[in-house]
């Protein structure tokens, strides 16, 4: 009979013990749901970002324009420089590097 109880009560306490364990799986499963929500709005935000291509450095049109590096960055700048600023999105598409498919794909992104 003690045998039995001994067992009974160990059987009992690793019951305990497991649903700690689950507890505490559930609680991390909780924080990294959180985690990952918060950096989801946070990129999500990124895509929002826009930038004013009168204004901009080549640091910021490079971060914020898809598919424009540190050279294509330059070359608006320096188109800038020397045309004045934009008056149309469209008229980035006479920077050098700069193509219909980039224009395209970062017009929602860029301000006057």
């Amino acid at each position: 009979m003690g045998l039995i109880r001994s067992l009974l009560l160990l059987m009992i306490s690793s019951g305990v013990f497991i649903t700690s364990a689950f507890a505490t799986d559930t609680s991390v499963a909780n924080q990294v749901t959180q985690e990952v929500t918060q950096v989801t709005a946070q990129a999500a935000q990124g895509i929002e970002e826009k930038v004013n291509i009168n204004t901009a450095t080549v640091e910021q049109l490079q971060r914020v324009l898809q598919n424009v590096g540190r050279k294509k960055a330059q070359a608006i700048v320096d188109y800038r420089q020397k045309n004045g600023n934009f008056t149309s999105v469209d008229q980035l598409s006479d920077v050098p590097g700069i193509g219909t498919v980039t224009l395209e794909r970062n017009r929602d992104r860029i301000l006057l």
